[in-house]
């Protein structure tokens, strides 16, 4: 490769870059809608071609695919024919989330405003950490974080900040939680000195149903996997109230120091939803920081029908919540939320180059002072255009539509004699059930729901998750695209139970 050299025209190499970025110049402008049409047609001629949720290719041949692809162009190549392989090997492999029998995970579909926005973020390209690099973004997402706090009837005082999603709020509430207790009962600044003597006896309680990211939040924070104490759950997998003190006390008795509970607000498989109300006071008597993973279930806020099941989350010091599950917005983008914005203080640290001192004394916000992340990304453009473009009207409808089909596809199961179904009436909008032999059991029935499962995703007809429930195999169904109808999910209910009564002939003849 030639070396630039002083004696070159400088100007004349600027020029050649030209091409590469979008800038008010006629060579950048011409490129950039030359890109943009190349890369819209493609994809509206891709999607009109899709007709199944997935390729039905396994791991092992779509890795022996991209293994061919090469990784850099020395010289650079058309974008026409790069973007003609990607759509070969890795558009033409992916899930489609759009697709209506897409619905395994929480994992939505995309909606087309949000879609816009995307693009308006990444050409303005603006880091969230100090005022100087997002101007006016900085007080778009300070709009959007009151807007969100209001929606949740959170009091003055309270604050939040944009986040990846449950992942980070819910690390990033107990790190609040664990710093303002040793401060509080040790009189100990964890930012400075590190964890105090006492840090092996902090307890964390939360319920057996929780977030996996409550254990590996306290692993991360130095606390360790066994700081969280897992409370026993009720029949519709809630937390038990009963166990909760019982295990309290325990914790109290031993000389144990149990600073925080943690409620979760739609529980990944059933969608259950805590007794916010109850812990909430339960908290409060024994000054536990009351942090609700409202990752799922917080969406509840634009629901008419159900958003009284949110009550008591008015009262939670510390809320997370995902815009890119029932909120449909492109991953990621999530948000935590802090009833007293002084809490904000344990994440504070100031470089004079980012966010010097004297900034704040001027009024000048820097929302770095307010994350554990420095470069972020201007999520909220993303729900703010959403809320505006879409309405919070349509957001309720859609919301509510999906419970609907959650219910009828429950009350469908029920009547079917070969599926078993796990929650009869969904709190929120997943299902669980499993293919059971309507000629009595059979011991491989976990083998078989297994193979079900992948047999769907393997022929393209469907992609629905599976679990475990009481330690057996459960299939779930995630309805979270409200333009999935119940005659989709019709479809692959019976699709399950042909594959099931295929198996199960199998397995007599084999056997």
């Amino acid at each position: 490769m030639r070396r630039f050299e002083v004696n070159d025209d400088p100007e004349a190499y600027k020029q050649s870059f030209d091409h590469l970025f979008l800038h008010s110049g006629q060579e950048g402008i011409k490129a950039f809608e030359e890109m943009m049409e190349s890369l819209t047609n493609e994809l509206i001629d891709f999607h009109m071609q899709q007709t199944q949720p997935y390729s039905g290719k396994s791991p092992a041949e779509i890795e022996r695919e991209l293994k061919r692809l090469k990784p850099v162009s020395e010289q650079g190549e058309s974008f026409s024919l790069y973007l003609k392989e990607l759509e070969e090997t890795v558009l033409s492999n992916s899930l489609h989330v759009t697709h209506t029998n897409a619905i395994g995970h929480l994992h939505c579909p995309p909606l087309l405003p949000t879609l816009a926005a995307e693009l308006i973020i990444a050409m303005f390209n603006q880091s969230m950490d100090s005022w100087d690099q997002s101007p006016s973004a900085s007080f778009v997402e300070e709009k959007m974080i009151q807007w969100l706090t209001q929606q949740f009837n959170l009091k003055a005082g309270s604050s939040g900040t944009f986040s990846s999603g449950g992942t980070q709020s819910n690390y990033i509430g107990l790190l609040l939680a664990r710093d303002s207790y040793c401060e509080k009962k040790f009189n100990h600044n964890v930012q400075k000195k590190g964890l105090p003597p006492q840090s092996n006896k902090l307890k964390i309680l939360c319920s057996k149903e929780a977030h996996f990211t409550v254990i590996k939040s306290a692993s991360q924070l130095g606390l360790g996997e066994e700081a969280v104490v897992k409370v026993e759950t009720d029949e519709d997998h809630r937390l038990s109230l009963q166990d909760l003190e019982e295990k309290f006390n325990q914790l109290r008795q031993n000389g144990e120091f149990p600073f925080a509970l943690v409620a979760t607000c739609g529980t990944t498989d059933f969608g259950s939803i805590d007794p916010l109300e109850d812990l909430a006071v339960f908290s409060k008597e024994n000054e536990l920081w009351y942090h609700v993973d409202a990752a799922f279930g917080g969406a509840l806020i634009l629901s008419d029908s159900h958003c009284d099941k949110l009550t008591g989350i008015e009262r939670a010091d510390s809320i997370a919540v995902d815009f890119h599950k029932l909120f449909y917005q492109p991953i990621s983008c999530g948000a935590f939320l802090l009833k007293d914005e002084n809490n904000f203080k344990y994440l504070n640290h100031h470089a004079d180059y980012l966010n010097p001192k004297e900034d704040k004394e001027e009024g000048i916000p820097h929302l770095v002072n307010k994350t554990i992340a420095t470069s972020r990304r201007f999520d909220a453009l993303k729900l703010w255009t959403s809320l505006r473009v879409v309405g919070t009207k349509k957001f309720q409808e859609m919301i509510d539509h999906t419970f609907v089909i959650a219910k009828q596809s429950a009350d469908l199961i029920d009547e079917m004699e070969d599926i078993e179904g796990a929650n009869r009436y969904p709190e929120l909008n997943t299902v669980l059930f499993r293919f059971n032999s309507k000629e009595g059991p059979i011991k491989e029935l976990d083998e078989i729901n297994k193979q079900i499962q992948q047999r769907l995703l393997y022929k393209g007809t469907a992609f629905v998750a599976k679990t475990k429930v009481n330690k057996e195999v459960y299939l779930k169904l995630t309805i979270l695209n409200p333009r999935t109808s119940l005659s989709d999910v019709t479809g692959i209910l019976q699709e399950i139970r042909r594959l099931g009564t295929e198996e199960i002939e199998y397995r007599r003849v084999t056997i």
